[in-house]
């Protein structure tokens, strides 16, 4: 790994430790939002406060930093982009400033392939929205959304980027066990619910 690649992993990283969904809620005067539903500080969570409109931006914002550290690092090579990326997703799930605690890493996921292969976020959108609309839980709808990712990209884009998302999806799926375990329970919240 070059000095440039590691400065790219670096600049991901704190690009994407940027805890919006908590700064947003304290600001709107709503506390933290880790002490409600899932304890995620991510844009689900965040609408488990009641205020949609904080919802989506934290979702905008989580999405733009993985977006902002791919397109900022690709200007000096896709390589670096790629790097870049993976800080941020990471900085995402493990932020030093919040005790390596962070969120799940979906939006940051998102951006993170809006910035390197924008037609297959379509692909990522289509099926989180399709599998939310049937069942009524984000958790599934993300967790199908990241199976069927690196299975498009395979076709769609180079094999390093599909085994970037490769990676980057196992962790996420590793990252909603809980999750896992409550769908399969039977006792996961479903989207829009308080709590």
């Amino acid at each position: 790994m070059t000095y440039a690649a590691i400065a790219a992993l670096i600049f991901g990283y704190l690009l994407g430790s940027i805890p919006f969904g908590l700064l947003l809620t304290r600001a709107a005067g709503l506390g933290d939002v880790r002490s409600i539903g899932s304890g995620n500080i991510g844009a689900t969570n965040v609408l488990r406060t009641g205020n949609k409109k904080l919802a989506a931006a934290t979702l905008i914002l989580d999405m733009l930093k993985g977006t902002a550290a791919v397109l900022i690092a690709r200007y000096y090579g896709m390589e670096l982009g790629l790097f870049a990326g993976f800080g941020a997703f990471l900085g995402h799930l493990f932020p030093a400033w919040l005790g390596f605690k962070g969120g799940k890493g979906v939006a940051t996921y998102l951006g993170v392939l809006i910035g390197l292969v924008w037609q297959v976020a379509l692909i990522f959108a289509a099926v989180w929205l399709l599998v939310a609309m049937l069942f009524r839980y984000s958790s599934l709808a993300a967790l199908s959304a990241a199976v069927v990712v690196p299975i498009a990209l395979w076709f769609l884009a180079t094999p390093a980027i599909a085994g970037l998302f490769a990676v980057m999806s196992i962790i996420l799926i590793y990252k909603h066990r809980t999750n896992i375990s409550r769908l399969m329970a039977g006792t996961e919240g479903r989207i829009g619910a308080k709590g």
